[in-house]
């Protein structure tokens, strides 16, 4: 009965940072700098939060936007951290995770045919839901531009059919931020069309250049903005999938819609510990971080004295040198590495066409397992140079 499903669905693939992932599975000894998961354990406070909600049977399906102590704590959150104002009541919704949260905003506003502009290389769960709604990722090259999109890049990139922008700044996988700036000079650009923009934002906390600043914050952007985030990347809460859709209510009481059909609600559980994480724990990001631009620091400096060209980078945990000098493929540099010296790295490939050159490394892994990973790298690239 496979001939009979949806075309759409067989004609995407898995993504190629899991298929890599898998691969890494037959090498039980190897490195990895692979996951894009943070590896500090999730605070203790918000453990004992969940523990708390259990104890006290909050086991039942919440309001499909969200559980109101909820939605208060994430919209005083971003008023605070970032200078974004929306209306808990109606202006933020929670979500399984930020996945959800762009599933849910890409379902809503995107028809056949639509473009939805992606700057690449870009995370590659981004391509298959907007394949899926029917639309078209058009990919902007910012390989020559320090992996930012210009407005002279977005000028070049929009048409008739263009429906909505996507900007994940901080940037998985090059780990570069966008500066005020930079965005107020898209929004220049973006203000006056009638075109949507989804910034993802899930890495925020994770600015190491000083306090956010959101596309939604411009003059004139925030009426056609929705931005994603959540806590997974903040407070090490991967696992507890939960996240957000923040927007103007015109656009979140129909993203609310898809939602509600979709999962209803998020885990009553999971939703009382990220209150705990957006109160109580509102700085719970700030040791992770310093320790993230330790880790930062030391990679681009042994992969500069290695030899390879790479961005400094300004958020996230990623940073993706490039390896055009070995003369290999990504996948082929990577699937080597991994059988001659035991170190699992992403090919920058799996992040589009865009990212074929690159490599992504995580530094999202002790500082011992970083040095180890370095000193392979280090081996097997003077070996093929």
């Amino acid at each position: 009965m496979e001939h009979k499903l949806n075309t759409r669905v067989k004609n995407i693939q898995i993504s190629g940072i899991r298929q890599f992932f898998n691969r890494v599975a037959a090498f039980p000894d190897a490195v990895q700098l692979t996951l894009g998961q943070p590896d500090f354990s999730t605070p203790e406070h918000i453990k004992e939060a969940a523990k708390t909600a259990i104890d006290h049977n909050y086991t039942r399906y919440t309001k499909n936007q969200g559980d109101d102590e909820l939605v208060e704590a994430a919209a005083a959150f971003v008023k605070k951290k970032y200078e974004l104002n929306y209306n808990p009541k109606d202006e933020v919704i929670t979500t399984v995770g930020a996945s959800e949260a762009i599933d849910i905003t890409m379902r809503t506003i995107l028809e056949e045919g639509d473009e939805v502009i992606l700057p690449g290389p870009v995370y590659p769960a981004y391509e298959p839901i907007i394949r899926l709604c029917g639309a078209v990722p058009v990919y902007v090259d910012t390989t020559d531009s320090g992996f930012k999109i210009t407005p002279d890049k977005l000028k070049q990139a929009l048409s008739e059919k263009t429906k909505a922008v996507m900007l994940p700044y901080p940037s998985n996988p090059t780990g570069v931020t966008l500066t005020r700036e930079e965005l107020d000079k898209l929004g220049i650009v973006l203000k006056e069309k009638e075109i949507f923009i989804i910034a993802d934002e899930i890495y925020s906390e994770l600015n190491f250049e000083g306090k956010h600043y959101s596309i939604a914050n411009v003059h004139g952007m925030k009426e056609k903005t929705i931005v994603i985030n959540g806590v997974s990347k903040s407070h090490s809460m991967t696992g507890w999938r939960i996240g957000f859709v923040f927007g103007p209510k015109p656009i979140v009481k129909h993203i609310l819609k898809v939602h509600q059909y979709n999962v209803s609600c998020p885990s009553s559980i999971s939703q009382k510990a990220a209150t705990q994480a957006l109160t109580v724990g509102m700085n719970d990001a700030t040791p992770m971080k310093n320790e993230y631009m330790k880790r930062r620091d030391y990679m681009y400096k042994r992969l500069k004295e290695i030899g390879l060209d790479v961005e400094y980078p300004k958020g996230a945990f990623y940073i993706f040198p490039s390896i055009k000098k070995s003369g290999m493929s990504s996948f082929e540099f990577a699937i080597n590495l991994l059988e001659e010296n035991q170190l699992a790295v992403v090919p920058g490939n799996a992040f589009s066409d865009y990212g074929e050159g690159y490599i992504r490394l995580s530094y999202a892994y002790s500082m011992d397992n970083l040095e180890e990973a370095l000193n392979r790298l280090e081996l097997f690239w003077h070996k093929h140079t």
